[in-house]
């Protein structure tokens, strides 16, 4: 053929979560001479990601919502892949659903259908059992499966052989820079000596916010010139911005919403608090160890992420005052210098995107 390979990834949109910039991550660096990334999306409206998409050269195909019964999804996911015959990869990122596209995939005769893991959970909500129905034959209908950590991928293939592939970043990108930092507060107002915890993540269930606010409302007891950033959006801001005004913080707690600019936004920050029921490989917690800062988290997040001394761990069980003391414990710390460990853990995106790249070319002429 002449060209790249065209790699089609399935994704619910491309906003600014975690598992779509890690995409982007290796969309970015990938050799696009080889292997291009194409997607189909499961939303009508225009996402954050996008625009810098087609600009790469990559094409968006839009689905409705994936209803796995839906006689009508499934429909349109055939008619998809009857138009589209060309696509002789397909790489999955629809968590406990992805064996429906996997299946679709397999039916219409597409060689290389890959399944990825980005979670080691779910809510424990009206949906989970027929999600955990769907879970179970992944691997039934996927050639290769790929996971972000040893939990995401025990969990979600149920013992079948699977490949880790690191949620890489930039890491250069994310060095910590002392004038960097004091021109963020500036532009945040926030003051000079203030004390600022920080947190970037998407408002759902799994990332507990409601107990963060409850850990800041301790903290800021003890220490009143103190600030919470919280970066992000989602289903349950509206509601942990009544509670956070419920508190009467809502001066000290600052909702920053999406953002582009998460390399600078982790400079102004002096400890990052992760409390989540469950992840993945968080690629925040990435993040924020490149920026040489101290990170507070939940013992349920997998240990796959501990790539530098920065991870401190507090179980869930505990009250928010043992989750103050810990944040007390560690704000001194001075920032430091962590790019050499984070190359050496394996998660600077340059190697990584070329042994992904390696991978797609592989199973493209293997098949």
């Amino acid at each position: 053929m002449t060209g790249p390979i065209r790699i089609l990834q399935v994704v619910t949109h491309m906003n600014r979560g975690g598992l779509e910039t890690m995409l982007m991550n290796y969309y970015r660096c990938i050799d696009r001479d080889k292997v291009q990334f194409d997607f189909l999306v499961h939303r009508a409206e225009r996402a954050d990601y996008d625009d810098e998409i087609e600009s790469l050269g990559g094409s968006i195909y839009r689905l409705h919502r994936l209803i796995p019964w839906s006689s009508t999804y499934k429909h349109a996911l055939n008619l998809f892949f009857d138009a589209h015959p060309e696509y002789r990869i397909v790489h999955v990122h629809q968590d406990c659903l992805s064996s429906v596209i996997l299946k679709a995939a397999e039916q219409h005769g597409v060689p290389v259908r890959i399944a990825h893991s980005h979670n080691s959970s779910q809510d424990k909500n009206l949906r989970y059992f027929i999600k955990i129905l769907y879970k179970q034959s992944i691997p039934q209908y996927a050639t290769d499966l790929l996971a972000c950590g040893e939990q995401a991928g025990e969990w979600m293939f149920g013992g079948a052989p699977f490949q880790i592939l690191n949620n890489a970043i930039d890491a250069a990108a994310y060095r910590y820079d002392a004038a960097h930092s004091r021109a963020m507060r500036q532009e945040l107002s926030l003051p000079e000596n203030a004390f600022v915890l920080g947190h970037v993540g998407r408002f759902s269930n799994s990332k507990n916010h409601s107990y963060l606010v409850d850990i800041f409302a301790e903290f800021h007891k003890i220490e009143p010139n103190s600030y919470l950033l919280l970066v992000g959006d989602g289903a349950l801001r509206k509601k942990i911005e009544a509670k956070v005004k419920a508190l009467a913080l809502e001066h000290w707690v600052i909702f920053l919403g999406l953002r582009k600019d998460i390399p600078e936004l982790l400079q102004a920050m002096d400890v990052f608090a992760f409390p989540s029921l469950y992840e993945g490989l968080p690629l925040t917690l990435v993040e924020a160890q490149a920026a040489g800062l101290p990170c507070v988290i939940s013992e349920n997040i997998p240990v796959d992420c501990d790539m530098t001394d920065l991870i401190n761990r507090v179980s869930l069980d505990d009250p928010p005052e043992v989750w103050t003391e810990r944040i007390f414990a560690v704000k001194a710390k001075p920032r430091k210098d962590t790019f050499a460990e984070i190359v050496a853990a394996g998660f600077d995106i340059a190697e990584n995107a070329r042994w992904l790249a390696e991978f797609y070319m592989q199973k493209w002429e293997g098949k």
